[in-house]
């Protein structure tokens, strides 16, 4: 099977409730497919996962921020470098944005975007989603949809 360009990258830990919401998003993508992308768990993130981004030319990550907006809130951002994602991503910003910033001094970074879930605390132990992030897993699933789309689209177009 011939590779797409697009990854779609959950991250997360599963054994801290919200945090683990790009996990969930991934889980149920997985269940239904995503058309013209690969889809990976990427657990908690770090170097590991370095060969397979810099194999992709575009790459949508799914993940938890920690920031002022209501608990599931779904945002769509672009970010080009690892300064330009929420201060506090998520529990393991730390590897995540690390890899981010060393794909750049690799050479040509894949393009970057970002569906962020907003969490309240993610620092209880536990394998259920809140009642607020687990409604918004529907609309990070559309809203994941929609960006491959519209990447394929681009990809196309290059």
């Amino acid at each position: 099977m011939e590779q797409s360009k697009i990854l779609v990258l959950g991250v997360g830990n599963l054994l801290m409730n919200d945090e683990g919401v790009g996990i969930h998003v991934l889980q149920e993508l997985e269940k239904e497919g995503v058309k013209g992308a690969d889809l990976m768990d990427g657990g908690t993130g770090g170097f590991h996962l370095l060969g397979f981004i810099s194999s992709y030319r575009y790459i949508v990550f799914i993940d938890a921020a920690l920031d002022s907006f209501p608990a599931g809130t779904v945002r769509v951002l672009h970010p080009k470098f690892a300064k330009d994602f929420p201060k506090q991503l998520s529990a393991h910003e730390i590897g995540l944005k690390d890899l981010i910033d060393t794909t750049c001094l690799l050479g040509v970074p894949p393009e970057f975007h970002l569906v962020a879930i907003s969490v309240k605390d993610f620092q209880d132990m536990g394998l259920d989603l809140s009642p607020e992030v687990a409604a918004a897993v529907p609309l990070a699933m559309a809203k994941v949809k929609e960006l491959v789309a519209e990447l394929t689209t681009k990809n196309h177009t290059e």
